[in-house]
């Protein structure tokens, strides 16, 4: 990779909520779980910038994608007793309360990836994507309403849509936690207890996520995974 040119943070000027003044705080370890920003985090200490195919000039793959979810209400739909449902078209669903409310979604494909600097609702994403599959797997779904949407930002990782961990090789004292691409709630407790143990410990004890380490994208060694919704 060429020599590396070691950084170290010593603090974060950090901007408080109705201040236009930056208050400088000092620091020893600086984690970036900054979510679909975690990029633009890390250009914010120079990493990405330098020449290409050096660790320098490798970006961290994380950016924001933009994903829709459908609250339905099925007066005759599944039971409480129906699992989170993910469907082999990607239509996922899960009961929602007693009253007969379900959430879904569906990721689209690379080539229909919404516009990610608004968070506006395609309610015709709905009507074309996911209710003819949702009906098709369950044919209670054929009479549903959508009584509420939203829209909101995956960490997605480009590289290989898993989650980056570990400290980065050019600036020693950042960690990084992101890049879940979705996942981020199903495993962030085991990644909170894997980030204490890493810098406390200098290793990971209860969970060996090596794996997941952020120095894959310098090697270009994606982790793959199949059926990512």
């Amino acid at each position: 990779m060429g020599r590396l040119h070691i950084k170290r943070i010593t603090h974060a000027n950090v901007q408080m909520p109705n201040s236009i003044e930056f208050q400088p705080v000092e620091c020893t370890v600086v984690i970036n779980a900054a979510g679909a920003n975690s990029g633009k985090v890390a250009e914010m200490v120079g990493i990405g910038f330098g020449p290409q195919g050096m660790v320098e000039g490798t970006p961290i793959p994380v950016e924001p994608r933009k994903r829709y979810i459908y609250v339905v209400h099925c007066p005759h739909g599944p039971g409480m007793d129906t699992p989170f449902l993910v469907d082999y078209s990607g239509v996922y669903l899960r009961r929602e309360g007693l009253g007969g409310n379900y959430i879904t979604g569906l990721s689209p494909d690379e080539v229909e990836e919404p516009n990610s600097t608004n968070l506006d609702v395609d309610h015709d994403f709905f009507h074309e994507k996911i209710w003819p599959n949702l009906a098709h797997r369950v044919p209670a779904f054929e009479c549903l309403k959508v009584t509420s949407a939203w829209a909101g930002f995956y960490d997605y990782n480009t590289f290989d849509q898993n989650g980056l961990l570990g400290i980065h090789h050019q600036v020693r004292n950042m960690y990084f936690a992101t890049g879940f691409s979705g996942h981020g709630l199903q495993q962030s407790p085991a990644i909170g207890r894997a980030m204490a143990e890493l810098i406390l410990d200098g290793s990971y004890q209860t969970l060996n996520l090596s794996a997941l380490d952020v120095k894959r994208i310098f090697y270009e060694e994606p982790l793959l995974e199949k059926n990512i919704v």
